[in-house]
């Protein structure tokens, strides 16, 4: 298996370093893991990976710290997700494919229970989170229901999400007529074509959108944005407009790594 590993990432230099170092780990470690174990729990594979930054309308130092880090580098300046992630799948040279979000801890047992989802023959996949440092009350209530909910629908967020080349290409990857929601989408996609896995091992994702903006700022949003996604055919997320929590200028957070 070859695996290409994109990060999609704007102005993201105070995470960056640190989501690219926790995911070569772990695909190292995985690599050597699958490579050594023994033949009588499941026959040994060869496995390796290449990482993929695709940098959208970035002003920092992003890039560089990508690069300093042996990253592939891919740049435009459309500021929309979907087509960021698209970008980097343009060149991923991988015949299976995972999409992290440049605030995301991915430690290694998730990255192993991808790989063997794909190598029973899943289609693609998720995982459940966790926020890193301390988030509000009611962010961690609203998440649990949140995660129990996308595990019985076998959906996911787009913190990570893992799928094969040919199943991405066979939909037509990331659907850039939207600007969120894009990861539901994708995985109802994904399912018509077979099995969508939600791992077990959480990863570790930045809470920073709950540290910075009001309660009702964003449960508003996410009401809004299901009944457009259910009644409307996401008329609403198809444009920045009205969906500051990703596209307005980020607010300081007070829990800095």
């Amino acid at each position: 298996m070859f695996l290409s590993i994109i990060i999609p990432a704007h102005n993201e230099e105070r995470h960056i370093g640190a989501t690219i170092d926790a995911v070569r780990r772990a695909a190292s470690e995985a690599s050597q893991a699958f490579a050594q174990r023994p033949a009588s729990d499941d026959p040994p594979f060869a496995f390796d990976f290449e990482i993929i930054v695709a940098l959208d309308a970035c002003t920092d130092a992003t890039e560089t710290i990508a690069r300093a880090r042996g990253c592939i580098t891919a740049a435009h300046d459309r500021r929309q997700i979907s087509a960021t992630r698209n970008l980097g799948a343009r060149r991923a040279r991988g015949d299976a494919f995972l999409f992290v979000d440049a605030d995301t801890i991915v430690p290694p047992a998730a990255l192993r229970q991808a790989i063997e989802a794909i190598r029973r023959g899943c289609v693609g996949g998720g995982a459940p989170v966790k926020f890193d440092g301390r988030v509000p009350l009611y962010a961690e209530l609203c998440l649990a229901i949140l995660t129990a909910a996308f595990r019985a629908a076998r959906l996911t967020g787009g913190a990570f999400f893992f799928c094969t080349r040919q199943a991405f290409e066979g939909v037509g990857g990331w659907d850039e007529t939207l600007f969120a929601s894009e990861e539901i989408t994708l995985a109802q996609a994904l399912q018509r074509r077979g099995e969508f896995h939600i791992i077990r091992h959480p990863v570790i994702t930045s809470g920073r959108k709950l540290r910075t903006h009001r309660a009702g700022e964003i449960v508003s949003l996410l009401v809004r944005g299901a009944r457009s996604h259910l009644f409307d055919g996401n008329n609403m997320l198809k444009s920045r407009e009205g969906l500051d929590l990703w596209y307005a200028p980020r607010r300081d957070d007070p829990h800095t790594p």
